[in-house]
């Protein structure tokens, strides 16, 4: 996928193609359903902010400018979304989808199953629990593999705030889960 086919799909959509719309869905639902279930926690409110992301997207096509990547605008109306959601409930679930991200190779070793499951519920609430300005930010950063100037402009705020609310996220992440230079987990290598 290149950037002059995300235009001219860009500006199918801006002329009313629902066809183009299914184009922009198939390519970037992925990354819409997981930056909501990062911020969100739930499955079942990412897969309807999903939906209300591409809905917006068509009834505001008109806001997108096709000549940008379209990713930032999907992930900020994500956000803004995501964050409307999570203050209107007051309880959050563990992220699921999350695992992959976390535990890497290790998830297919049965021998870790219990302990991965144990690690991955752990680190879900201590994302859930961090403030929603610093979560939006690590699921940004950590899930989703933005680029800081990209997390920065996506959210519409400057780079050295986006480097803060890592800071302050990591410094809390470690906190809740009680890391510490001299408790580093063991790393397991397989060669094939």
């Amino acid at each position: 996928m290149n950037r002059v086919d995300n235009q001219e799909i860009v500006v199918a959509l801006q002329n009313g193609s629902l066809e183009a719309l299914g184009v922009l869905y198939d390519r970037h639902n992925k990354l819409v359903y997981h930056t909501a279930l990062g911020i969100v926690g739930d499955p079942e409110s990412a897969a309807d902010l999903l939906q209300d992301v591409f809905l917006r997207l068509y009834r505001f096509a008109d806001r997108v400018d096709p000549t940008r990547p379209i990713e930032p605008w999907l992930c900020r109306v994500t956000a803004n979304l995501s964050y409307t959601r999570v203050r209107r409930r007051k309880w959050l679930q563990p992220i699921e989808d999350a695992t992959e991200w976390l535990v890497g190779e290790r998830r297919q070793m049965p021998q870790h199953a219990a302990e991965i499951r144990e690690e991955t519920n752990r680190v879900h609430d201590a994302i859930l629990a961090l403030p929603m300005h610093q979560r939006v930010v690590v699921v940004l950063y950590y899930l989703n593999d933005f680029p800081i100037q990209e997390i920065a402009e996506t959210l519409e705020i400057p780079v050295g705030t986006v480097k803060s609310r890592l800071h302050f996220a990591r410094r809390d992440l470690k906190k809740r889960l009680d890391v510490r230079e001299d408790r580093l987990p063991e790393v397991h290598y397989e060669f094939t």
